[in-house]
């Protein structure tokens, strides 16, 4: 920015753009936002904006990009949505009053993570902004906040489990110390805005007086904060200090914080989360396909984030998972009370968000409406919930019930019916409320009857029987004379328009009450905010009550919604303990289910014990394997979330940590191959797991050589079953690991059915005991299509082949007396082997044997001839 003399328009828009240098500064200038320098380079790259320069009144030009501000909105969204910081920097004077240049102060800057708008929120997750604290001992601190709801969590976690936290959070901004190496590469952080800030703001001691002072309390003890959170007070001060920087106004709307301590959840992986598709489909970021959209069945947007939360952090404690679903039992068996409940949360809205803004002092008329009307129909929601009877978690919740009756009740009489989406766009508040109010109405409305009376007066006066008032936009109010009576009129009428046959004039009297009706409009405006500022902020003020009940209805709707999706598609309620067995009887995959007839799925039971922890799953590709072993983790979660499950009964003993392996992947960004991924997600799963962990694998060792796959997974099966106890459901196309059921005492094998019908198979989709022989692989390829003649090579190469797998299982298990062995191929005399040294001739043999420094002659003749005779046989 350096050039000529700046102006004073100039110099003011450098002394604010220093103050927020991170920032793409909109400058309030009239009925535009302009951006000057890198900021309007930036933005006519961004927004496809024409990049001009101007040199308000200097001897340099600057380059110059500008939007209206009406049309900012849609140009901030679009700046935000790709990962810029937008600071607002209004007029905060009248022109009209202004001594020199205007006076002008950013009055927000938004950011992914800092936002109210609608368009830049989703209303069905939350827009978290997280502060990861300095790393002490291998532990880090986590502060989350949702500024638009107004929720703000903090947690302490060793730092290898914070890629499960920041999933979790999605966040979309995270606050980190400047220069400091303080997260890991995570997924979760893909595309997300990183903001460094001074380390100094980390400092636990300052963090301790800004946290009290924000919640006006003497000492941390009173929000369940102590010693031991040293780490999560020292980001929740620095996201603090970052928010009030955002909002100069200050964020009222944030909730007392909520720390989050360990063990309470089960931390999900990448992996975990992914392969089961919870709440993102493999395909892409939509829902469609996962668990989340076939529980989704939510009335209110507070209830659909909530169950996404509670999917992706399920319970561990098993009394807190039965409180669940003990009321959602209540609900499924109580057809009537369900719909009640569901009936009276259909048409409550974001009552989180608009609350939040309500205390932000951002609420518009319309949406402190939609808050009003939501807030009225609470009573409704209790009338419902009260029929539960306090069963399980409802008791709960309605013991902490607060209607909010008075805050709808000041909204319902305050407000008109149909509120405008602005203020000064048509009328806010209604007729009765205030009489000042009603007067100024009055007068603005009643000008009609007031022009009547005025011309008949002055018809009175004059004599002119013609004479008219009327009103335009350009010369106001007038009276109209035709020339032919201009000889009647009075002394006191001002001339102000000459038309063709009159003449249009003005008196005292009219001029005054033009002056009036002219302001009545402007001070009408003015009424009508001050009212509504008013009944906003005493709203804004009840904010913790507001928020208490929202997340209230919020739980009482994921209930809801869960006991309506076991009522309708047949769920069970499964039964919970603190032990080590896990049984399920017809099981089934509550999304694949929903994506074909009902009588078409087949059910599956599944049984882990103490005894037989370890089943090696194996069977034909397209058999179903990949699905039994999703469907099996997603019942073990659901459970743990609290709702029912797909199957006929479910006896599950609570799980600490639920690993997948499923399908094949690679991060070609992080330099690491499929194999390499494989390996590491396998690494992470053996120091992770505990015996109370679920452990789900497929097709561990299919990315390197056969020996090499084989290898690693019978390593890795071994270890699971002799060190770490849990239980495990390995699915491969290794058949060899069958003989682990030999070796190991708690392994067993099981096999998805197929039938051969010809040269045909039929998928039975169904889990029985034992190993299965084959992989039919080739078959699969022929049914997609593969040319005959390829497929015939194929049938030829695995004759070959088939035989050579002989030399592995021995190797492996070479105390397994009597393990069946894969039947040597029948390989012709005349063909080498594929991949396996081809047996040597014994004439070769002779010859090597031979001592031919000892040989005579006549001995080395007769060599020759039985070598000859022997190379023709």
């Amino acid at each position: 920015m350096s050039g000529a003399v700046a102006t004073p328009l100039m110099q003011q828009y450098r002394e604010i753009k220093a103050r927020h240098q991170s920032a793409i500064l909109f400058f309030r200038m009239g009925d535009f936002y302009e951006m000057f320098y890198e900021d309007a380079e930036t933005a006519a790259r961004v927004l496809g904006l024409t990049l001009t320069a101007r040199n308000n009144g200097g001897a340099t030009e600057v380059p110059l990009a500008g939007v209206p501000v009406k049309a900012g909105p849609e140009y901030l969204r679009r700046l935000v949505q790709q990962g810029y910081r937008v600071a607002i920097c209004e007029q905060v004077e009248d022109p009209k009053l202004a001594k020199g240049i205007v006076r002008r102060e950013v009055v927000e800057t938004i950011s992914p993570g800092v936002a109210f708008a609608d368009d830049l929120l989703d209303g069905a997750r939350n827009n978290f902004v997280v502060a990861a604290g300095p790393i002490y001992n291998g532990t880090i601190g986590i502060a989350a906040a949702d500024v638009s709801t107004g929720e703000f969590r903090l947690t302490v976690m060793p730092l290898a489990e914070i890629d499960t936290v920041l999933a979790r959070f999605a966040p979309r901004e995270i606050v980190v110390p400047k220069g400091a190496d303080t997260l890991p590469r995570s997924p979760a952080l893909d595309g997300v805005l990183v903001t460094e800030r001074e380390a100094w703001e980390f400092d636990e001691s300052m963090a301790r007086d800004d946290v009290a002072r924000h919640f006006d309390v003497r000492g941390l003890d009173g929000l369940g904060l102590g010693a031991e959170d040293g780490q999560a007070i020292a980001v929740a001060g620095a996201l603090l200090r970052y928010l009030k920087e955002m909002q100069p106004s200050g964020v009222p709307q944030l909730a007392r914080p909520t720390i989050e301590r360990a063990g309470g959840t089960m931390p999900l992986d990448e992996m975990t989360r992914r392969n089961l598709e919870l709440v993102e489909s493999l395909r892409g970021v939509d829902t469609t396909g996962t668990l989340l959209a076939v529980l989704d069945r939510t009335m209110t947007p507070m209830g659909t984030r909530l169950l996404r939360q509670w999917l992706l952090a399920p319970l561990v404690d098993r009394q807190r998972i039965d409180l669940r679903l003990d009321a959602v039992n209540a609900l499924v068996t109580d057809a009537s009370a369900r719909d009640a409940l569901r009936s009276a949360l259909d048409g409550v809205r974001d009552v989180e968000r608009l609350g939040s803004k309500a205390a932000a002092g951002r609420a518009t008329p319309r949406e402190l409406a939609a808050l009003g009307t939501s807030l009225g129909r609470l009573p409704d929601v209790e009338a419902a919930a009260t029929r539960l009877n306090g069963a399980g978690v409802a008791g709960r919740l309605m013991q902490q019930w607060d209607s909010c009756a008075e805050m709808a009740s000041a909204v319902r009489a305050t407000l008109v019916e149909r509120p405008p989406l602005q203020l000064g766009d048509d009328a806010t508040i209604a007729s009765g409320v205030d009489a000042e109010l009603d007067e100024l109405r009055q007068l603005r409305d009643g000008g009609k009857d007031a022009i009547a009376a005025i011309q008949n007066e002055e018809r009175a006066r004059t004599g002119i029987p013609s004479l008219k008032v009327g009103f335009n936009r350009v010369f106001g109010y007038f009276i109209e004379v035709t020339n032919a009576n201009r000889e009647l009129v009075p002394a006191d009428y001002q001339r102000r328009q000459t038309l063709t046959g009159a003449e249009r004039y003005v008196t005292p009297a009219l001029k005054e009450y033009e002056e009036k009706v002219l302001t009545a409009s402007e001070r009408i405006e003015t009424r009508e905010r001050l009212l509504f500022e008013t009944l906003r902020a005493s709203i804004g003020r009840e904010i913790a009550r507001v928020q208490c009940s929202a997340r209230i209805v919020a739980e009482l709707d994921v209930l809801s919604a869960l006991a309506d999706v076991a009522a309708r598609e047949g769920y069970a309620r499964p039964t919970l303990t603190d032990g080590f067995d896990l049984e399920i009887v017809s099981g089934r995959h509550p999304v694949v289910e929903r994506m074909m007839p009902r009588d078409k799925f087949i059910p599956n039971d599944v049984k882990l014990i103490a005894d037989a922890r370890l089943i090696i799953l194996t069977g034909p590709n397209m058999a179903g394997k990949s699905t039994i072993l999703r469907q099996v983790g997603l019942i073990v979660l659901m459970a743990q979330v609290g709702s029912f499950v797909p199957a006929t009964s479910a006896t599950i003993g609570v799980c600490d940590r639920l690993f997948t392996r499923v399908g094949a992947s690679d991060n070609l960004v992080r330099g690491q191959s499929t194999f390499m991924v494989e390996m590491a997600e396998t690494s992470a799963i053996l120091h992770t797991a505990t015996a109370r962990s679920l452990v789900l694998l497929d097709e561990i060792g299919r990315g390197t050589s056969t020996y090499d796959g084989v290898s690693i997974a019978w390593a890795v099966s071994e270890h699971l079953h002799d060190r770490v106890g849990c239980k495990t459901i390995f699915a491969t196309h290794y058949h060899e690991l069958v003989q682990l059921a030999e070796e190991l005492v708690a392994v067993r094998n099981y096999n998805v059915g197929v039938r051969e019908v010809g040269d045909q198979i039929l998928f039975l989709h169904r889990l029985q005991p034992g190993g299965a022989d084959r992989s039919y692989g080739i078959e699969v390829g022929k049914l997609a299509g593969l040319p005959a003649p390829v497929i015939a090579r194929a049938r030829t190469v695995l004759a070959l082949l088939e035989g050579e797998a002989e030399h592995l299982v021995p190797a492996l298990a070479p105390a397994v007396a009597g393990a069946k062995r894969p039947r040597p191929s029948q390989v012709p005399p005349d063909q080498l082997a594929l991949f396996a040294p081809a047996a040597r001739h014994v004439v070769v043999d002779r010859l090597i044997a031979a001592d031919v420094n000892n040989l005579t002659p006549l001995a080395a003749l007769q060599l020759l001839a039985e070598l000859a005779e022997q190379a023709k046989r």
